[in-house]
């Protein structure tokens, strides 16, 4: 029997304080990792060069901060890697899912504050990236408890609805957040507010605004979703014993449950490439399409609506027809998308205007279903930690996407072929997920 099989009738209330959460995250994935605080330790001001700006030289230690950043991501994707499983035992054994959101929240929310000290010189990077990756730290493990409340909070027939409702909460608050934030703050934007950018100040107060934001949206969580009873015969291991256990468990998959099995792989491949779309996206659509910062942010806001509706929508055809199809159709629709893209590549922004809304169709409802799915397939009393292991799946295919992208701009030379990269990674998620056996709707 399945975790998800015994979930009681759920109130809409409290689904709605559940999905608060990922609205209030929006704040850490779409500002600080997507389109603003990366983009401005990253940008120009933090060059610690004599070189004349444009310059060989002045490029090449652009370069190095990305290359820096990247290298700090990859060593917080480890950390995560180490630590999610454990966390996730932990969980089932006490039931207290809402203590893991609510301190890797906090984490989250101290960080951000942090990054409003973040001045634009270069001698302020390290940190900032330090601060980045102790916030995507801290996030991921507050996701594992979290989609782990997912089998609390719904039930058979409603659990793909209310995973999409989630993740497009997700979505549309990374909406009005950007639009605040464009409005307001963010350089090229109309900035009401009149904020100098002197020493970075405009996107330090965005940093601020951020963690109020977090920390405002993740109280109904923690007051409106109970924890789970403490799951009968699993003890508290310590880290050494929870490694043990995470080994053995793997070797029981293989010999039990391959299909489950099977399923994390799949979708560790493919749930890279979903975060290589909007990884990436906006390195595209400015390097390889013409974008302005200001449009790559209003793109931001439309791709976010985009993925957000469509999420929504997938979400009763996850209920309905399960979710392997709904990921088996999102899936294919990147690769051809992707496709498109990449044979458009010189037709202008209007051509990444449509292949990129074209993307953010698809990655929302993949995600949603794909965490549907798990709900679906988890065991009684060990969701916490197949979602552990579920992250740590994740993070160790983490490099697919960064890798592919590099290494086809690399040997090509040519910028626009790194969207090669990525639609590989789909492709190969897609080819892993077909011989898994999907749950039935019920």
């Amino acid at each position: 029997m399945t975790a998800l099989a015994q979930a009681p009738t759920i109130r809409r209330r409290v689904v709605a304080a559940w999905a608060a959460w990922d609205w209030g995250g929006a704040a850490f994935n779409a500002v600080i990792t997507t389109f603003v605080f990366t983009v401005y330790l990253t940008g120009d001001r933090f060059v610690a060069s004599s070189a004349p700006h444009g310059s060989t030289a002045f490029q090449s230690a652009k370069s190095a901060l990305s290359s820096g950043l990247g290298l700090g991501l990859a060593i917080a994707g480890i950390v995560v890697a180490v630590l999610a499983p454990v966390l996730g035992q932990r969980a089932d054994a006490t039931g207290r899912r809402r203590r893991g959101v609510g301190l890797g929240t906090a984490v989250v929310v101290v960080a951000m504050l942090a990054m409003s000290l973040v001045a634009a010189e270069p001698g302020w990077f390290v940190p900032g990236v330090v601060l980045v990756c102790v916030g995507t730290v801290a996030y991921e493990i507050a996701s594992v408890n979290y989609n782990a409340m997912l089998l609390t909070i719904s039930t058979p027939r409603t659990i793909g609805r209310v995973s999409a409702v989630g993740w497009a909460s997700g979505y549309l608050g990374g909406i009005v957040l950007l639009l605040v934030l464009y409005a307001t703050l963010i350089p090229q934007g109309p900035q009401l507010l009149g904020v100098t950018d002197d020493g970075g100040l405009d996107i330090r107060i965005c940093a601020l605004v951020c963690a109020v934001w977090t920390a405002v949206f993740a109280v109904p969580v923690l007051l409106a979703v109970p924890d789970s009873p403490p799951a009968a015969g699993l003890p508290r291991r310590g880290v050494l014993a929870a490694y043990r256990k995470l080994l053995s468990d793997v070797a029981v998959l293989w010999r039990t449950d391959r299909n489950l099995l099977r399923f994390l792989v799949a979708s560790a491949v493919f749930r890279d490439g979903l975060t290589g779309v909007f990884t990436f996206g906006a390195v595209i659509a400015s390097t390889v399409f013409g974008f302005g910062f200001g449009q790559v942010l209003i793109f931001g806001v439309a791709a976010n609506v985009v993925a957000g509706l469509s999420t929504l929508l997938s979400g009763r055809f996850d209920d309905r027809f399960g979710p392997k199809p709904v990921i088996l159709v999102s899936l294919v629709g990147l690769v051809v998308a992707g496709l498109a893209v990449f044979v458009a590549r010189d037709a202008g922004t209007i051509a990444f205007w449509i292949g990129g809304l074209v993307l953010c169709c698809f990655v929302g409802p993949a995600q949603s279903a794909s965490r549907s799915l798990l709900g679906r397939l988890a065991p009684v009393s060990r969701e916490g930690e197949l979602f552990g292991l579920y992250a740590t799946t994740g993070r160790v295919a983490t490099f697919l996407a960064p890798a592919l992208f590099a290494l086809f701009i690399q040997v090509t030379g040519d910028r626009s072929f790194g969207i090669l990269g990525i639609v590989l990674v789909l492709a190969v998620g897609l080819v892993l997920l077909i011989p898994v056996r999907g749950a039935r709707a019920t």
